[in-house]
């Protein structure tokens, strides 16, 4: 059936995430691992509009270099987008203009929070109404971190990443994050983590990945302190194996300032977590003045979202 047309253009507006713990289990006969994760979504956006069109494109621009992002059918907005026409039995298309803030390949989710704002904004373009069980359904089908994209907030994801439940975070988190000038494979930061654990003769645990109770009893109390303790990235040592510069930056984070620091998923975007506003503006100046590029962000924020 084919919907009626609601509007003429839609923008939605989807948030970038931490991990701020991740759990990776040991590799499956099909190629991948079960992980543990705490997800918040963080206030860099990326931005997505949709408008009417005969056919599936897409422009991609941006205050970040997205020069390695496709502009055909390989992008995930746009398979995002075809996922709900063929939900909805539609026989148009649609073109998406995507403005993007989120570090390209940096480990913070920008090209599933674009597939999140693309499932979003072709919903409410052609008027589908397809509600929010069946908007996670297809964003399951794209990639574990798209659900989490639509979700926001903060949140546990078990499985592949993708089984989300809701996590119970009081107040806001500050965080500086350092993006880099070169993203990194997530493919291959797993791939270097089995080989890490294979040469070092590391065992993994047979039990199932899982989040410690510390990370959400922090995040309950709302205590930046208590969640310094805890974070942790088992992706980081590949991270740091594949691109060493990232060490002393890192370093720096941690002696001016930082509570803690950390490798954002699987990198190379380093992520800083600090006391209040005031410490992350303090963190981000001696930064700059490293010639870093650092951007302070908080969390947790909303989910994708329809703007205006």
């Amino acid at each position: 059936m084919t919907q009626a047309a609601v509007t003429d253009r839609v923008h939605v507006r989807a948030p970038g995430k931490l991990n701020l713990f991740f759990e990776v289990g040991g590799v499956q006969d099909d190629g991948y691992h079960d992980v543990a994760s705490a997800y918040q979504a963080v206030s860099l956006y990326e931005n997505v509009w949709a408008s009417h069109s005969d056919e599936f494109t897409v422009t991609v621009s941006g205050t970040v270099d997205v020069e390695g992002v496709p502009a055909d059918d390989r992008n995930l907005a746009v398979r995002a987008a075809r996922l709900v026409a063929q939900a909805i039995d539609y026989r148009g298309g649609v073109h998406l203009d995507i403005v993007k803030n989120v570090p390209v390949a940096g480990g913070m989710g920008g090209g599933s929070a674009d597939a999140a704002a693309a499932l979003v904004a072709c919903d409410a373009l052609w008027g589908a109404d397809l509600g929010t069980a069946e908007l996670h359904k297809l964003a399951a089908r794209l990639g574990a971190d798209v659900p989490f994209a639509l979700m926001g907030g903060t949140a546990i994801g078990t499985g592949r990443g993708d089984q989300l439940s809701p996590a119970l975070a009081k107040g806001r988190f500050d965080w500086v994050v350092v993006p880099a000038a070169e993203g990194l494979s997530t493919p291959d930061v797993y791939s270097h983590l089995d080989t890490l654990r294979a040469q070092n003769d590391i065992g993994v645990s047979s039990r199932a990945p899982d989040v410690d109770t510390g990370v959400l009893h922090a995040l309950r109390a709302g205590d930046p302190l208590a969640l310094a303790e805890q974070i942790r990235n088992d992706l980081q040592a590949a991270a740091l194996s594949l691109r060493p510069e990232l060490r002393a930056a890192l370093e720096l984070g941690e002696r001016s300032g930082a509570l803690a620091g950390l490798v954002s998923g699987s990198g190379p975007t380093l992520a800083f977590l600090t006391g209040d506003p005031e410490s992350a503006l303090e963190l981000q100046v001696t930064l700059s003045a490293a010639g870093l590029e650092a951007l302070h962000v908080h969390g947790p924020v909303a989910g994708a979202r329809v703007i205006g």
